[in-house]
């Protein structure tokens, strides 16, 4: 089935961010009570820098394990923890916060216990900084309200956080080399998303694998896709292009799909190859 974004079909789910901000706003409290800074914090416990910006910031919903360990590390004395339940009850109601032709593949992609992106424009969402994030959404045409675009970023940063919740999906992307070398609003976003890649390689959940410019013969030419295989449930497809979406369960087409980008993820380089571009890339700059 493929449907065309209406423009209205957005759901802000206020009741979520209000509550993530005020959060964000104890948590930076008690860092800087701590002489803590937000690099330092994530690293005792981790997470990443930027990550730790967001949630003080209250761009992103914190789980329950960041709660927990934050409490904890900056003797909160359960102001933290006492969050929790209200947190959880809050993104509960949020969860419809997506464009109406986004749910059916985040409904999905929320229970997915594997990910598969195969990526040739921008990154894929789920590894996106938050800048980043905001740049893909402010160069689209025709223009957007910045309304519209602030809710398109708490939302696709509120999905990330499947990353680094127990357990987490296993996820790989193969990413065009031409998509580490795009400079979508300018050098220092696209310096600060590839650092941040090589963050998230970090990952025990997360492969990345870079395919070479220099690769000219590979099957991933008709463009890029989402593989997804929800918990308990036959794996999907997902495309999107050009504000259409089409999510694919029709089992013979996710096969070829899913030979395809066996084939694509054997001719791009190994993940200890991919970082080592990564670095060399930013090495350059």
């Amino acid at each position: 089935m493929t449907v065309t974004e209406p423009q209205e079909a957005y759901d802000e789910g206020e009741q979520a961010t209000d509550l993530s901000r005020a959060i964000g706003k104890q948590v930076k409290l008690l860092r800087e009570r701590a002489d803590l800074t937000q690099k330092e914090l994530g690293e005792r416990l981790g997470y990443s820098e930027d990550l730790i910006s967001s949630l003080e910031r209250g761009r992103r919903t914190p789980q329950r394990e960041f709660l927990e360990a934050a409490d904890e590390l900056l003797s909160a004395s359960g102001l933290l923890k006492a969050t929790i339940e209200d947190v959880e009850k809050a993104k509960a109601k949020a969860r419809v916060r997506h464009p109406a032709w986004f749910r059916d593949y985040a409904r999905l992609e929320d229970s997915a216990v594997e990910i598969n992106f195969f990526s040739m424009v921008t990154m894929p969402g789920l590894l996106q900084t938050e800048e980043y994030t905001r740049a893909t959404f402010t160069v689209r045409q025709p223009l957007w309200a910045e309304e519209t675009i602030e809710q398109r970023v708490t939302a696709r940063l509120a999905r990330q956080e499947i990353l680094t919740r127990w357990p987490p999906p296993m996820v790989t992307a193969v990413i065009d080399e031409a998509v580490l070398r795009r400079e979508i609003v300018g050098r220092k976003v696209q310096e600060d998303q590839l650092r941040h890649l090589l963050s998230l390689a970090r990952l025990r959940n997360i492969a990345l694998q870079v395919l070479p410019l220099a690769c000219d013969e590979n099957p991933g030419v008709d463009g890029p896709f989402v593989l997804l295989t929800p918990k308990g449930k036959p794996q999907v497809a997902y495309l999107e292009v050009q504000g259409a979406s089409h999510l694919i369960a029709d089992p013979e087409e996710v096969r070829i799909l899913a030979a395809r980008y066996s084939s694509i993820r054997g001719q791009a380089l190994t993940p200890r190859e991919s970082l080592a571009l990564i670095n060399d890339q930013l090495g350059e700059r």
